[in-house]
């Protein structure tokens, strides 16, 4: 119990340190947003997994929204997430849903609701009940940011969304699928990445996939992350209003080079695989080849 108290403790001291850091860091960061051309120049952490605060702080400051009405979709107990240092900050109106057991109750361990509007759902978001969660809890139009990493069916979720969903997204992509590869894994009920494959590594879909589908929806890619794993987006119609140079849609290479060793064995520990052993060791899953019309299910070996 004592062990329990000091722990707890220590915790409320830590996150209070990282969120005046982060107060501080930001407002001596914003007099240089204008002359930020790429996002990866303004990556910060504190309560993100890999410098997303920084960046989300700048693109919203950009576009002049202060108070931002988000969705987070994939946040775990709210610990470590993209909207939690942006919610601390405005008390914004948000809606974060996951499918952790006892959601809300491990939510409320790590943020005070009461100081904002955080909507929290519990559930196993797919792309048959996502628009339906949406409209139940008002947050179905005037989005501002709209995050997604559900490290499985995202491609079939997003699909679902109207075009022009929000001024800022931030998604999640597979970059071991590489630079050129157009694939998601199947539209499967409760995907579950581990038990797909042993690995952990087969799953979600290639930024080339992410970015042609977001372009139909109405967004600019303005970049990733230095680790490769989450992709920024911003509607058509608030682009103007950034500085950015604007990637290359055709060479995504070195949006795709991802250092990131999470394999796992057979038995479930990590085995640290890199460069193309990570594709070599996931060549026999089935995956959906989205430059075919069909969308017909093909080993990824046969797409290599």
């Amino acid at each position: 119990m004592f062990k329990y108290i000091i722990s707890k403790l220590l915790k409320k001291y830590f996150d209070h340190k990282k969120l005046s850091l982060a107060y501080t860091h930001i407002i001596k960061s914003r007099p240089y947003y204008k002359d930020i051309k790429k996002i990866t120049d303004i990556e910060y952490k504190a309560f993100s997994q890999n410098g997303e605060d920084g960046i989300i702080d700048y693109l919203l400051f950009t576009l002049g929204i202060e108070k931002p009405k988000f969705v987070e979709i994939g946040v775990g107990d709210y610990s470590e997430c993209n909207t939690r240092l942006l919610y601390h900050r405005t008390a914004s109106e948000g809606l974060i849903i996951d499918c952790l057991n006892n959601f809300e109750k491990e939510v409320k361990k790590n943020v005070k609701i009461w100081k904002g509007g955080l909507n929290i759902v519990e559930s196993f978001i797919n792309d048959k009940n996502i628009l339906s969660i949406l409209s139940e809890k008002g947050f179905i139009k005037n989005i501002d940011l709209f995050s997604l990493d559900i490290d499985g069916i995202d491609y079939w979720v997003l699909e679902k969304l109207p075009n022009n969903f929000s001024k800022i997204a931030i998604l999640e992509y597979n970059a071991i699928f590489g630079p050129e590869l157009e694939v998601t894994v199947p539209n499967i009920e409760r995907f579950n990445r581990t038990k797909y494959h042993y690995s952990n590594l087969c799953f979600g879909l290639s930024l080339r996939a992410l970015i042609n589908l977001m372009v139909k929806k109405d967004f600019i890619f303005v970049g990733t992350n230095l680790s490769s794993c989450n992709a920024f987006f911003v509607s058509k119609d608030q682009i103007h209003k950034m500085n950015l140079i604007i990637p290359d849609n055709i060479n995504l290479n070195s949006h795709t080079n991802s250092f990131i060793r999470e394999s796992r064995t057979k038995k479930g520990l990590l085995s640290y695989l890199s460069g193309k052993n990570r594709i070599e060791a996931i060549k026999d899953c089935e995956v959906i080849n989205l430059k075919d019309d069909s969308k017909k299910i093909s080993k990824l070996k046969n797409l290599i």
